[in-house]
């Protein structure tokens, strides 16, 4: 069978699988250019993308601006037309500032989870850029749906549900997560494509819905299209690629971790994570490192008492430190090589259709 487009912004691409965004620096130009030229939809994240500029420390938001404008800039140089969209995360410090900037921007969406983006809406006026959200929870789906109806009367160009597996910031809580007590991706999007097929009605539009975390191969993506996703985000994977903008040490990382080196950390967000096992999760078994400096990021980050901050070691893991946070999801240890964009779509693609078949399609 063949596997339907996805539709974004008016425009479509031949396979249904968006480039999840991740920070910081992980997922920028080189990352988006590969995937948008490998037929799928691109994402870059605004996590403190401006890190490792001069001035970041004194005027992080105009430093995150000036990099933002240049990693589009750069994408748009080589794909014009293709679909790309950024991942701005709800919990940062002056949202607000970073969306009415990026509704401005040559991009397709702002997709927004870590939170609940209830006002997104509002900084979208008469923007080309299409809001969207990422939730944990069909209840979340609904609260965004009822709101973004309500105050705005306004509809996401697409939802993401982002399940237990994921990478990074998880959407449950701890004491959730360690007793098992989440429900599974499949019964995610199932509950989550109920609720918003009442939106699809009222508005008289097709709201896709996204299924991500833990999506690692055409298998995981052919079970999620037979439980009713539109398309998948796909994250993890796509940092063992040669055109990840991520150092060679830290794609090296995710390409030589087992099983047992994925674990669960604390965050200065206030939510689990879920990162490699190496010097920083260790230390932070016993002590919370010292914070250096602050850029003030997060709206949840209470900056003192906290483990450690999370923009510091991002940014260093990122750049090359392999002793910072390396954040990644629950099926890294599957990966055992580094390897190019196109092949690494080709290859969930072709397995996805050969599962579909296998099953007898959707």
């Amino acid at each position: 069978m063949n596997l339907k487009p996805l539709t974004i912004n008016g425009k479509t691409v031949q396979f249904p699988i968006i480039q999840g965004g991740m920070g910081i620096r992980i997922s920028l130009s080189k990352l988006a250019n590969a995937c948008i030229d490998s037929g799928i939809i691109a994402t870059i994240s605004a996590a403190q993308v401006g890190f490792l500029r001069k001035n970041f420390r004194k005027d992080p938001i105009g430093e995150n601006f000036k990099e933002l404008k240049i990693e589009i800039d750069k994408i748009r140089a080589v794909n014009p037309d293709g679909i790309l969209g950024v991942n701005l995360m709800h919990a940062i410090n002056h949202y607000g500032e970073y969306a009415s900037f990026l509704a401005t921007q040559d991009i397709d969406f702002i997709v927004s989870g870590a939170g609940l983006p209830l006002d997104l809406p509002e900084y979208l006026e008469d923007s080309s850029v299409k809001g969207a959200f990422i939730v944990s929870s069909a209840r979340a789906a609904k609260i965004l749906l009822r709101s973004w109806d309500r105050r705005y009367n306004y509809m996401p160009e697409f939802v993401v549900c982002e399940g237990p597996l994921a990478g990074g910031h998880l959407g449950f809580s701890k004491e959730d997560m360690e007793s098992g007590n989440v429900m599974s991706l499949e019964d995610i999007v199932k509950e989550t494509k109920e609720i918003v097929k009442v939106y699809e009605e009222k508005f008289g539009i097709t709201i896709p819905v996204i299924a991500g975390g833990g999506v690692h191969d055409g298998a995981d993506m052919a079970r999620m299209l037979n439980v009713g996703a539109d398309g998948v985000q796909i994250s993890t994977r796509f940092i063992a690629s040669h055109e990840c903008d991520a150092s060679l040490d830290y794609k090296m990382m995710i390409v030589n971790s087992k099983e047992s080196d994925i674990v669960r950390v604390s965050s200065p967000a206030g939510l689990p994570g879920r990162a490699i096992k190496n010097f920083l999760t260790k230390k932070l078994e016993k002590e919370n490192l010292k914070v250096s400096y602050c850029v003030d990021c997060l709206k949840t980050c209470k900056k003192v008492g906290i483990p450690y901050c999370i923009t510091e070691q991002l940014g260093n893991s990122s750049a090359g430190d392999i002793d910072g946070l390396i954040f990644t999801g629950a099926k890294a240890y599957l990966i055992d090589k580094l390897d190019y964009v196109e092949n690494i779509v080709n290859e969930i693609i072709r397995d996805c259709k050969l599962e579909l078949n296998f099953t007898g399609g959707m």
